[in-house]
């Protein structure tokens, strides 16, 4: 086999070999991973910058790659259980390799680093909430009357409750937002669903998820939260409609209610005027559901 040959296959065996990039998105990450000798990098813009070259690079030669957040505290303490070294090359590539798996991660598909970066704290902000979200749940235990699993009764009311307001919206693009206070926390989910004109909804499965475990804990908790849908058609104003979290239920507000909340600076308190094209709606009433006042269910 001639050398050249050798080259190209080695080239061709590079390409089916996926490569996960750890990140560091902030100057207060990058400072704290100043403080290992080996880390090479001096400032935070010239190590972005290379970062996307490296990026770049690796799409160039058909590599899949993804980027996942690089936190130096979560490594620190990798190194610390595993062993490590954490001031070697080797050591940071091992933490990265565990990320693949473990961490939030986006796949490059050549969109730049300003795109990127914001995509990649949003997914690990999304899952940080989802995994806060149901490791509460899981710790609410049974029911001590009914004998019921409360997280798991709790996840299956807050998911027939997001069909309701998927169903009572209508036909058009919906984006609905739970805000939740939870155990000195505040959790919020975000869902985007295209409901068509079959009845069919449209939205990715995972963010369905987060959103239903965020809604669930509210309604476990009892939490005073508050949730909000946009309902978009085209040649149409867009509706807005709101409910408040009260007493393990999900509450209409009313137009004025609703009205309030999108035109109040929740700051300063100080009136808002009202965004162009848009009607505030009181929220829609949503079917009794079997499981919101049980009995002694607490």
């Amino acid at each position: 086999m001639t050398t050249g040959t050798t080259t190209r296959l080695r080239r061709a065996l590079r390409r089916e070999i996926p490569s996960t990039v750890g990140l560091l998105a902030d100057e207060r990450d990058f400072a704290a991973m100043r403080r290992y000798r080996t880390f090479a990098f001096d400032d935070h813009p010239t190590y972005l910058k290379e970062v996307e070259a490296l990026l770049r690079t690796l799409a160039r030669q058909g590599t899949h790659t993804t980027v996942t957040l690089f936190d130096p505290d979560e490594y620190a303490s990798y190194c610390a259980e595993t062993g490590l070294d954490p001031d070697r090359p080797a050591s940071r590539s091992r933490f990265t390799d565990h990320l693949a798996t473990t961490g939030a991660r986006v796949t490059y598909t050549g969109q730049p680093l300003t795109a990127l970066l914001p995509e990649l704290v949003d997914t690990a902000v999304r899952r940080a909430t989802w995994e806060y979200a149901t490791t509460l749940l899981a710790t609410l235990g049974d029911c001590a009357d009914c004998g019921r699993d409360l997280g798991r009764d709790a996840l299956d009311r807050a998911t027939r409750l997001l069909l309701a307001l998927l169903d009572g919206a209508g036909p058009g693009t919906h984006h609905l937002v739970c805000s939740v206070p939870a155990a000195g926390d505040h959790l919020l989910a975000v869902l985007h669903s295209t409901h068509d004109e079959h009845g069919t909804h449209h939205h990715d499965p995972a963010a369905a998820t987060e959103f239903a475990a965020v809604l669930a804990t509210g309604l476990a908790l009892g939490s005073p939260g508050g949730l909000v849908l946009r309902a978009t058609r085209p040649g149409r104003r867009d509706r807005l409609h709101g409910w408040r979290l009260a007493d393990g239920d999900l509450a209409p507000l009313t137009e004025a209610e609703v009205f309030a909340a999108y035109c109040t600076d929740a700051r300063t308190g100080e009136p808002l005027p009202p965004e162009h094209g848009v009607d505030h709606r009181a929220g829609f009433p949503l079917a009794p559901d079997p499981d919101a006042h049980r009995p002694g269910h607490h």
